[in-house]
């Protein structure tokens, strides 16, 4: 294998050749995809769903009130706005609307995305906004005051740069951001942090922490709850290792004495850690509990919360002022616990948040941990429309929002399936169609970074292919986080074949039921998805029909060099490490194609302003695939960064290039 690159001219991102060669496929993609009336009204009818006005809006908790960011067809680009709890039961509330992102970019004359944004507590008027230029990671910060409905003239403010920054007080920050060469990891992330007091210069700010050029990045933030006030400090030396400090009231860094590995918070006086290997007597993916104090004291006994076992995997957690809520999931469908410590810290109390029904997803969107038991629990699955539940605990709760059906869902059913992989283990995945002869059927699947792939409400795939006479499936395949830790962990670096192999035997099972043949079977992912994409096209090509992948990673050899790459060598290996180049060059899809193989359709999607998957990746492996005479399609949009779109036209516009690529290489639409 050569290690010359006849198309590393394309990873020149705002190149004018490279940019020149991405209009000429992007006019070849259009030109077969996207002409004629029933493409429009695809686009039409998308947007339709993605506008629609009778969505939940999501909210934050900041004080007195309910905080939202909506984007809809008054708003392409969205606009910040907040709201009480009495008008949030309305079914159309009054908004007190913020910040119109439309009318700041026109006034600017600049392409912003909304970034998020942090509400300074108690007072919650000051907020710092991040705001990015075509969807990118980068951001600008800038300070904003909720009461003016105004940036704040002499605030705080930062240019564009990969920055993390987070309120200590009024007039004090911690920040860590471009400051110049020296400033940043490879990653291009933050390598110091500083105390930055108002009206000073960056310049002027006291450090706090440097790390290594070669770590991931670093970062601290405040914790202002009331008689807990703490400072911290994070290292993160990879994306897997990372070590956490307590820093004194002098300045000096205490670290908290969990693996690097572990994922642990403190919230008042506990300190919780979930270990990614066994510790303590208890093993990997477990959650336990520990006095903070007594922990930093020396004491080692932990509360043991939740142990997973073969089928059951802990999800995620959130504190409210008085009582931890705890999601697990058992075969990827999900349970609510809640868990009370007594005042003694003796023992737990628990219970049940909800009953949640089965191939059904439930998840906290808000909690308020400073100063009540509230609570909103979204449910949702594959063909139910998402409801949001408000509740205090102990207290009846109340069903506050409930979406409406988006698409025809009259005769679909959602069934769990497990296949076996080629060592015998047992992989779920889900079938979400109406059953009958063989028909078109798309696959997909992440497996990754511990990322876990549960039920959720996909309107606009609804309309684009379930009410049109697809199949949908979805797999939870090793890399994923669907078992804990350990399923992670088994596909990471060069076991990563056996995340390739859960996929295939997925495939394979797909066609042994009857419920598609190789010839209509779809697949589609995106990002490390993306990766599993290609990994499919060069490996086992003869098992699908068509391939779609999102702003995919799929040169393995020259990843860690481009914008955010170096980051992901925890989970994929160092191309530059003797030990892990033979396997990555062996996975690395772009470096597979070879001429003579019987590649089933190929579309490739992308963005120009994607700052963490370089564009580069999708614009080579179309190159290739050209060069050896395989049907290939690629489309990058202008912006839209890791996303691929920054509003809904551009979501619907790119949904409809896939579901029409897939419906004319599959099969006929139906309906």
């Amino acid at each position: 294998m050569s290690d010359t690159d006849p198309y590393e001219w394309l990873e020149d991102v705002d190149g004018e050749r490279a940019l020149a060669w991405v209009r000429e496929r992007n006019a070849e993609t259009e030109a077969e995809l996207a002409r004629g009336e029933e493409f429009a009204g695809l686009v039409a009818e998308l947007r339709e769903v993605l506008d629609a006005p009778d969505r939940i809006p999501y909210t934050t908790r900041r004080g007195p009130y309910l905080y939202n960011f909506w984007q809809g067809a008054e708003h392409t680009r969205g606009v910040w706005r907040r709201t009480t709890l009495e008008e949030y039961r309305a079914d159309e509330p009054s908004w007190d609307e913020l910040l119109d992102l439309d009318a700041l970019a026109e006034a600017e004359g600049e392409d912003w995305t909304w970034a998020g944004a942090q509400v300074l507590r108690p007072a919650f008027r000051r907020a710092l906004i991040s705001l990015a230029r075509g969807g990118g990671d980068a951001v600008v910060v800038r300070e904003y005051d909720l009461e003016d409905r105004a940036f704040v003239a002499d605030g705080f403010r930062l240019p564009e740069a990969k920055t993390d920054i987070g309120w200590i007080d009024e007039d004090h920050v911690f920040v860590g951001t471009d400051e110049g060469p020296g400033s940043l990891t490879v990653s291009g992330y933050p390598r110091t942090v500083r105390r930055w007091r108002r009206g000073t210069p960056l310049t002027d700010a006291e450090l706090v922490y440097e790390g290594a050029e070669s770590d991931l990045a670093v970062s601290a933030w405040h914790d202002p709850t009331e008689g807990f006030e703490r400072d911290f400090v994070v290292r993160y030396r990879d994306f897997w290792h990372h070590d956490t400090h307590l820093l004194t009231a002098d300045g000096a860094l205490r670290r908290i004495d969990v693996p690097d590995d572990a994922d642990s918070s403190v919230h008042r006086s506990w300190l919780l850690v979930t270990p990614k290997t066994p510790w303590l007597g208890q093993p990997a993916g477990s959650l336990l509990a520990f006095r903070f104090d007594d922990f930093l004291a020396g004491a080692r006994e932990p509360d043991v919360l939740f142990t997973p076992d073969e089928r059951t995997a802990l999800a995620g957690h959130a504190w409210t002022r008085n009582h931890l809520v705890v999601e697990t999931m058992e075969d990827v469908a999900s349970r609510m616990h809640v868990l009370t410590p007594d005042a003694s810290g003796g023992r737990w109390e628990r219970g049940e948040l909800a009953d949640v029904p089965p191939l059904t997803s439930a998840a906290l969107t808000d909690t308020d941990p400073d100063t009540g038991d509230e609570y909103f629990l979204s449910l949702t699955g594959h063909l139910q429309p998402p409801t949001l539940h408000r509740g205090e605990i102990g207290k009846p709760g109340e069903r506050i929002k409930q979406a409406p059906e988006r698409f025809d869902a009259t005769g679909l059913t959602a069934r769990q399936y497990f296949a076996r992989s080629a060592d015998g283990t047992r992989v779920p995945y889900t079938v979400v169609g109406g059953g009958g002869l063989p028909g078109p059927t798309l696959l997909t699947g992440y497996g990754g970074f511990e990322v876990s792939l549960t039920p959720s409400y996909d309107s606009v795939r609804g309309r684009a292919w379930l009410a049109r006479g697809g199949t949908y499936v979805v797999a939870g395949i090793r890399g994923g986080g669907e078992y804990g830790p350990r399923w992670h962990r088994s596909a990471l670096k060069a076991d990563r074949p056996r995340a390739y192999e859960d996929f295939e035997a997925v495939a394979r099972d797909l066609v042994d039921r009857g419920i598609t043949t190789p010839a209509r079977l779809g697949i589609t992912g995106a990002s490390n998805g993306g990766l599993l994409m290609g990994a499919m096209l060069v490996r086992s090509p003869e098992l699908f029909g068509a391939i779609v992948a999102h702003v995919p990673l799929l040169d393995m050899l020259r990843f860690h060099t481009l914008l955010a790459g170096a980051s992901w060598t925890a989970e994929y290996g160092d191309p530059d490490d003797p030990a892990d180049r033979p396997h990555l060059a062996e996975l690395s899809p772009y470096h597979r194609l070879a001429a003579g193989r019987p590649y089933p359709p190929v579309l490739l999607t992308t963005s120009t302003r994607d700052d963490r998957v370089h564009p580069g990746h999708a614009r080579k492996t179309a190159a290739r695939l050209r060069e050896l005479g395989h049907r290939v399609l690629l489309h990058e949009t202008l912006v839209g960064g890791h996303a691929g779109a920054t509003d809904h036209e551009q979501t619907a516009y790119n949904s409809a290039l896939e579901h029409t690529f897939l419906w004319r290489t599959l099969g006929a639409r139906h309906g």
